[in-house]
């Protein structure tokens, strides 16, 4: 049966990008639909997206399931509900198989399962079911649709602002052949080469009756040989390089800090002024990066990485400058334990960064993503102290000889989603916004092409104007 979404109206925004020397041309984002969740089926929300070509449909992972869209209409084709088995953390889909990562509920260190459907039987119910390891976070398939990786962020149990409690699982990528959807290694850190600087680990504040973590793997993307996957380590700091021929860790990177005292880093760090203002300050910012994709350039593989900036959950890695710093920096949300001033170190860049394999800085994004909001009056200035406006998905796509990268914004106060050129790493250009006023908080983003047309949807995981949870669909024209 066919539900009818509530959709909003088509809107069309048009925006004019430089390609070459002098030449100009036009790409335009025209907005498809909305579907709003949650309407049908109480607790569902948007969080990530996949596409599925077989079926022209868009599932959305969302806690108690996943929901499949008409991607042509945005109605309600089906419903996967997932609570037998947990909360569905993400959903992947490669030559019409879907993966759904579902974590434990309502312990969530006990192991993960891996539900997989045919995407033109859903009816008939996942026809294997894969245990992994604890709080499958984010999954992916190869290129080639051999294996398909799986994070295992492996969390403690929490509350916010509440000490964890143990046990604390072991972080590790489940790696499983999806000829026999069977796993055949579970690559996990221990006595992995650790390089770079800044690396969050071995951590316990002082007094804090916590602990310390190891490394917790956020999202995964992997180069278009199928021979390396790059792990993100939020909290860490960091990204691991996977090894897909022999399924092992061969080195975590420690991806520094970025200097805000430098000119195009600029933040507004005073959140409680009523006022926006961007301004170099003696203060730099963990990357702490989400979301990352790969893409090549000149035969070369770069790795782009929205620097989200999520402390632990239970914060114990979290203060504020206080005292001895003065304003602008005084509230600014620190790592702890902070250090003496000029060294106060904040979570999240307030940008992406585009980094070569070996983890060095070909580009960031500086203090464009803030200004960019800001200038179209979305900026959320009760953000300022906290990450700002906190990027966190990514998507690529290649069009018209271009590279692009969609860059999911969560912290504005319309949904916003940053566009950029990216085909020359060493020469990126900032493209325009897409702003959805109905949407709130963008959390995972897929573009895909289909019968000709490019498409970008959108998952906002936060209740828009509409007080509820959507997936957009826009066209790129």
């Amino acid at each position: 049966m066919r539900i009818r979404p509530l959709v909003a109206a088509i809107v069309a925004t048009t925006v004019s990008i430089s390609v070459a020397g002098d030449c100009k041309n036009t790409v335009g984002f025209t907005k498809q639909w909305t579907y709003a969740h949650g309407v049908t089926t109480p607790g569902q929300v948007s969080e990530i997206p996949a596409f599925d070509r077989k079926t022209d449909t868009i599932w959305v992972a969302g806690v108690v399931g996943v929901d499949i869209l008409d991607a042509e209409t945005g109605t309600l084709v089906d419903h996967i509900d997932v609570t037998p088995f947990g909360a569905v953390n993400s959903v992947a889909i490669h030559n019409g198989v879907a993966a759904l990562a579902v974590e434990a509920a309502p312990d969530r260190t006990q192991p993960g399962h891996v539900l997989f459907y045919k995407t033109r039987k859903v009816e008939a119910g996942p026809f294997a079911t894969v245990e992994v390891g604890s709080l499958p976070d984010m999954l992916t398939f190869t290129h080639d649709g051999s294996k398909l990786l799986v994070a295992n962020e492996a969390t403690p149990n929490a509350v916010a602002d509440t000490n964890y409690a143990l046990p604390d699982p072991v972080g590790s990528v489940s790696v499983i052949d999806v000829e026999h959807y069977t796993v055949v290694a579970t690559a996990t850190f221990d006595q992995v080469p650790r390089t770079g600087s800044e690396l969050r680990t071995d951590f316990t504040p002082t007094g804090s009756t916590s602990f310390d973590m190891d490394f917790e793997p956020e999202y995964i993307a992997v180069d278009d040989d199928d021979e390396r996957a790059y792990v993100t380590l939020q909290e860490a700091n960091a990204i691991a390089v996977l090894d897909l021929r022999t399924n092992e860790f061969t080195k975590v990177i420690g991806l520094g800090a970025k200097d805000f005292s430098r000119p195009g880093n600029e933040i507004d760090s005073i959140d409680n002024d009523s006022k926006i203002s961007f301004q170099s300050v003696a203060a730099k910012g963990l990357y702490l990066p989400d979301s990352i994709a790969t893409y090549e350039s000149r035969g070369k593989t770069y790795l782009v990485m929205a620097n989200e900036g999520d402390f632990r959950e239970d914060n114990v890695d979290r203060g504020t400058t206080g005292a001895p710093a003065t304003s602008p920096l005084n509230r600014l949300r620190v790592a702890t334990p902070p250090s003496a001033t000029p060294s106060f170190y904040a979570a999240g860049a307030r940008s992406f960064s585009i980094r070569d394999t070996s983890g060095n800085i070909v580009f960031d994004s500086g203090s464009t993503l803030d200004r960019e909001a800001a200038k179209r009056n979305i900026y959320d200035d009760g953000r300022s102290r906290d990450k700002g406006v906190e990027p966190e998905g990514v998507a690529l796509i290649d069009y018209r000889g271009r590279t692009y990268a969609f860059i999911g914004l969560e912290r504005t106060l319309q949904a916003a989603v940053a566009v950029f050129d990216i085909t020359n790493p060493k020469n990126v250009r900032f493209v325009d916004m897409i702003v959805t006023s109905t949407d709130r908080a963008p959390e995972g983003l897929v573009a895909f092409q289909h019968r000709g047309t490019f498409y970008v949807a959108i998952a906002n995981e936060t209740a828009g104007a509409n007080g509820t949870s959507n997936t957009t669909l826009y066209a790129l024209e």
